[in-house]
């Protein structure tokens, strides 16, 4: 059974969904400038992310739109969404040089910076306020999403400027990122109508699994999560080192 979706969530999700992916291709067109990249080549890594991205995104809209993931069954399918693009960008990662190469001249403070979309989560507690969504899952899922968005920039700059505990400060905010993220689907998941619901019996969280806001767990959670991996996996590698140039993106960071 749809519940009824509040009209302002299309064009929210639409706007969020296109900010996210603007900065993220922006993002990386701008690091790879500084990296001195070959027009050649940065245009060929820019235009092979627009695909993969386009790729995701079609994977994620289509079964959405279709009411695939809202369907009822015995086995819900929504993990599925969440899982696959990001086992196919970490496959990608490991085994294809040339993407490795791209992702790795993303400069750390990119890779935290661009998660201030995650304050986009104010959603959650606004349909909360509205009853569209169960407290068990909209508090806790809305209050992390935007404390780690707000907090994104501030971290990003810590770690530009190589402030005393970046590092520390970098890793933690990270660690509590994918918490967050944990949390939020799980809690998703054991409030959505399903044979194994365990929480919000009297009040099921039908709208997570409807198109739109399904596209948070099935696009843009997955790229929160691949974000996080990848500034943890450049924090594990980097050392610091020295500015090479007087650019605000090229100083020196951790990772």
């Amino acid at each position: 059974m749809n519940q009824t979706i509040p009209s302002f969530l299309s064009p929210y999700m639409l706007f969020g969904t296109i900010t996210t992916v603007m900065a993220l291709i922006f993002g990386l067109n701008r690091s790879l400038r500084i990296a001195n990249w070959p027009a050649r080549d940065r245009i060929k890594a820019v235009g092979t992310t627009v695909a993969l991205l386009a790729v995701l995104y079609i994977a994620a809209d289509i079964p959405a739109r279709l009411g695939l993931y809202h369907k009822p069954s015995e086995v819900p399918l929504i993990q599925f969404g969440v899982l696959t693009p990001i086992a196919l960008v970490l496959l990608l990662f490991f085994f294809w040089r040339p993407f490795r190469r791209t992702v790795e001249a993303i400069p750390q403070q990119w890779l935290v910076g661009i998660q201030f979309y995650r304050a986009l989560g104010v959603v959650f507690l606004i349909l909360y306020a509205m009853d569209k969504l169960p407290a068990v899952f909209a508090i806790s899922a809305g209050a992390g999403d935007v404390f780690v968005g707000l907090a994104a920039p501030s971290v990003a700059l810590a770690t530009m400027r190589k402030s005393p505990n970046a590092g520390k400060l970098l890793r933690r905010w990270n660690l509590l990122g994918l918490a967050d993220l944990a949390i939020a689907l799980v809690t998703g998941f054991l409030t959505s109508p399903s044979p194994i619901q365990l929480l919000a019996r009297n009040h099921p969280n039908q709208l997570v699994t409807q198109y739109p806001l399904v596209i948070v767990p099935v696009f843009l959670v997955p790229i929160a999560i691949l974000l996080h991996l990848a500034s943890l996996q450049r924090l594990k590698r980097s050392k610091l080192v020295q500015p090479r140039s007087t650019s605000p993106f090229a100083v020196s960071e951790l990772g």
